[in-house]
């Protein structure tokens, strides 16, 4: 099976977006610097977000992302999780309604309204599919937001944590931990970069 990771970017001081994020916000105020080392020309930067890409099998989000990043500031054919690379990944989207509309229609999207455990699940199933096709073990990666990754690390749903840690405090905005469950945690690598340290932590049952 595959691995299920969480992978986000944060703040110095824990919070994954900026003060009144949303399809009009984006990531809110000052989120966007949470965010300028996947556009970095530091070499291990792009090492680290083109490994991470072509390791991801499907990708889940919840609704209030999948709206940013639908939206009319959102991903485009340059922009968002992918682009430029070999090929984009499914995207599940944890939602209890189906959107009306569909800007970005050229991705692979599967919404599920019947929990983020059987969105999960379609997704590692549509990674473990990948995998197969691509004779490499791909992951089922879970990009946020806050919510979703709180939520499933809760629910024990998470092995592994990937921060990307900006250095930057942003005062207010979206926390990630705050109210997650007890979980204890292995560090198994550390890589500081111009603009950011990417950590990764293994999580133990």
């Amino acid at each position: 099976m595959t691995r299920i990771i969480a992978d986000i970017s944060v703040s110095l001081d824990g919070f994954v977006t900026g003060p009144d994020p949303g399809p009009a916000g984006g990531l809110g105020t000052g989120g966007e610097a949470l965010h300028t080392w996947a556009f970095s020309e530091d070499p291990e930067d792009r090492r680290i977000l083109g490994e991470a890409t072509a390791r991801s099998g499907a990708v889940v989000l919840g609704r209030r992302l999948f709206d940013v990043v639908d939206g009319p500031g959102g991903w485009s054919d340059e922009v968002g999780y992918g682009a430029g690379e070999a090929g984009r990944p499914a995207f599940v989207v944890v939602t209890s309604a189906l959107p009306a509309s569909l800007r970005l229609t050229g991705l692979d999207w599967t919404f599920v309204t019947t929990g983020l455990a059987d969105a999960v699940a379609a997704a590692r199933e549509r990674a473990e599919e990948a995998s197969e096709r691509s004779g490499t073990e791909l992951d089922t990666v879970l990009m946020g937001g806050a919510a979703t990754i709180r939520s499933a690390f809760d629910a024990g749903l998470v092995d592994v944590v990937s921060l990307h840690l900006a250095p930057v405090v942003l005062g207010a905005g979206t926390p990630l931990f705050t109210g997650a469950a007890p979980r204890t945690l292995v560090q198994r690598s550390v890589t500081p970069t111009s603009t950011a340290t990417h950590l990764t932590y293994e999580v133990l049952r």
